[in-house]
């Protein structure tokens, strides 16, 4: 099986896990209403709390997140591959964890990744952000194992350290994917030239859902949910506004960006002076 169907589901999540929940099912049942086998969500997917104190006495424990059960429940439902970009989970420590779910059409949870590189940065729209004071570093990368082909799974400001894609390309995957809630003052300057050098440096597909309009607290995200080719070819782009986009993904394009230039293989150890 050397394509698929892919989709990517755009939204504007609320501060409260239980107002977004019910519209985010939808449009993954919208999306699998066009075809797609897999369907990937933004990060924070279902809340985006801008308060640190709030966040954290809403994070839940993995088992105890009605939003863990509910997409499981739905992904066995409708028997696809879903792609949580990611939830807010309470662990033991005094951070929460931004953490990404692959379940399986048998609704069973394939793989998880917490987000390594955390956000810390005044831009220059007067927003402060810092993940790290909310969020601890996730420490192991990510390849799971789709039907069609190995995924790297990332989160959002994660695109911008390329090494990280590298090795994900390097150990197999042929599939890179950046779920994001990137900032409107960034995104329009950074977000489409990132993604597609990560598809082009490492000739796979890039799928990257985001988040988009204006939050709690008057926090804006970009949208434009995108589904780029090993090439660098825009297959879909989700605009401004929520909704869902689908591509039909064949593999066979990553043989041949990587028969064309097979950059992959010619890396090399150096030093530095």
């Amino acid at each position: 099986m050397n394509t698929f169907k892919a989709a990517c589901v755009q939204l504007t999540a609320d501060r409260n896990d239980d107002v977004t929940l019910g519209p985010a099912c939808d449009l993954i049942r919208q999306a699998h209403g066009l075809g797609a086998e897999y369907v990937q969500t933004p990060e924070c997917t279902t809340m985006m709390e801008p308060n640190k104190k709030l966040t954290l006495e809403k994070a839940l424990p993995e088992k105890d997140h009605p939003s863990v059960k509910a997409f499981s429940e739905l992904a066995a439902e409708l028997g696809i591959w879903l792609h949580i970009g990611s939830l807010i989970v309470g662990t033991q420590e005094k951070r929460a964890a931004n953490r990404a779910f692959l379940f399986s059409p048998q609704g069973e949870i394939a793989a998880r990744y917490d987000k390594i590189h955390m956000f810390d940065v005044v831009i220059p729209d007067g927003q402060s952000y810092r993940e790290s004071a909310t969020f601890r570093p996730g420490e192991q990368a990510v390849v799971a194992k789709l039907p069609w082909a190995d995924l790297g799974m990332a989160i959002c400001y994660d695109v911008r350290f390329p090494y990280l894609f590298r090795a994900q390309a390097k150990k197999g995957a042929a599939i890179l994917t950046a779920p994001a809630a990137f900032t409107k003052f960034t995104g329009e300057a950074h977000w489409h030239t990132l993604l597609k050098a990560r598809a082009i440096e490492n000739g796979c597909f890039v799928i990257a859902a985001g988040q988009c309009g204006v939050h709690a607290e008057g926090r804006e995200t970009y949208g434009h949910s995108l589904i780029i080719a090993p090439w660098g070819e825009i297959l879909a782009d989700g605009g401004d506004q929520p909704g869902v986009i689908v591509a039909d993904i064949d593999l066979d394009r990553v043989k041949q960006a990587r028969d064309m230039v097979p950059s992959i293989n010619h890396d090399r150890d150096f030093t530095l002076s």
